[in-house]
């Protein structure tokens, strides 16, 4: 692994949409970053399975986190890590495989947080949709994503994804509550929500850059990049801090009150790889 002063920590959802195009210029900023020898980390909501074609389009060589800091995934030989041997889906280890990956898991695997899910459900007398329960055609018509995709984007390796049926917001909150007390973790995404047991972006964080460390035998500072909608997730556990703003006037953004010591870089315009790419590329 090559020296670099830095590890970049990249919530990339915003940027490569689960519908049409990623942001032009996104390959590029990635060749660059890779010629300079800078490590990127994406995170993303979504599963190992929806991050695979994107990563390959994309030309990313690098670890991601997947399902909102459910797991941590490596490519092979990235750390020359070597999975638990007769690792079952059913125990929690410090790797395992799956997949392609080697795989440092957050969270608790499936099934667990399914069943969590319909526990809940069956409890509170609030009806939940899985994801997992619909033909190809209601997933399709739920999802809004073509056939390929929305089959992709329900097989899980750690959360699970739903959506409520026919209930008020009260209910959703009263079910939310009771999900709080249970500690069990849900985010919203859009209609849908998923539901894990554990998951935790600090410590994947954490945990890639303690390997790092290891192997470029001293610290290297974690910088988080991120849209203003999903720095609250990263921000706090990196040590810089770069927001994707998407103001252009003097005024100042909800980010950069929440942020106020994050580098601002305005997000879409023309200049912004080149803005990022002089605020990550070491000093020469």
């Amino acid at each position: 692994m090559r020296q670099t002063a830095s590890v970049l920590y990249i919530a990339v959802d915003s940027l490569i949409p689960a519908r049409g195009k990623s942001v032009p210029g996104l390959d590029e900023f990635t060749a660059a970053l890779d010629h300079e020898g800078i490590p990127a980390v994406w995170l993303t909501s979504r599963s190992r399975l929806q991050f695979d074609e994107p990563r390959r389009k994309l030309g990313h060589t690098h670890p991601f986190i997947a399902e909102d800091g459910c797991a941590v995934y490596l490519p092979e030989d990235y750390f020359h890590l070597r999975p638990d041997s007769g690792t079952s889906r059913n125990r929690k280890s410090a790797t395992l495989r799956l997949g392609r990956f080697p795989c440092i898991p957050i969270a608790e695997i499936l099934p667990a947080a399914a069943e969590a899910l319909e526990t809940l459900s069956a409890d509170t007398g609030i009806s939940v949709v899985r994801l997992q329960s619909l033909s190809p055609r209601e997933l399709v018509q739920n999802t809004g994503l073509p056939q390929r995709e929305a089959a992709l984007a329900r097989q899980r390796d750690f959360d699970d994804l739903f959506f409520f049926a026919g209930v008020s917001e009260r209910e959703v909150e009263q079910f939310l509550g009771e999900a709080r007390r249970r500690q069990l973790q849900f985010r919203q995404h859009g209609m849908l929500w998923s539901v894990a047991i554990g998951a935790s972006i600090q410590r994947c964080v954490s945990e890639l850059s303690k390997l790092y460390d290891r192997a470029l035998r001293y610290h290297a500072h974690t910088v988080g990049i991120a849209t203003e909608d999903l720095a609250p997730a990263l921000f706090p556990y990196c040590e810089r801090t770069i927001l994707l703003a998407n103001k252009e006037s003097g005024q100042a953004s909800p980010g950069e009150t929440v942020f106020p010591r994050a580098k601002r870089v305005t997000f879409p315009s023309s200049d912004m790889w080149e803005e990022l790419l002089e605020a990550c590329a070491p000093r020469k």
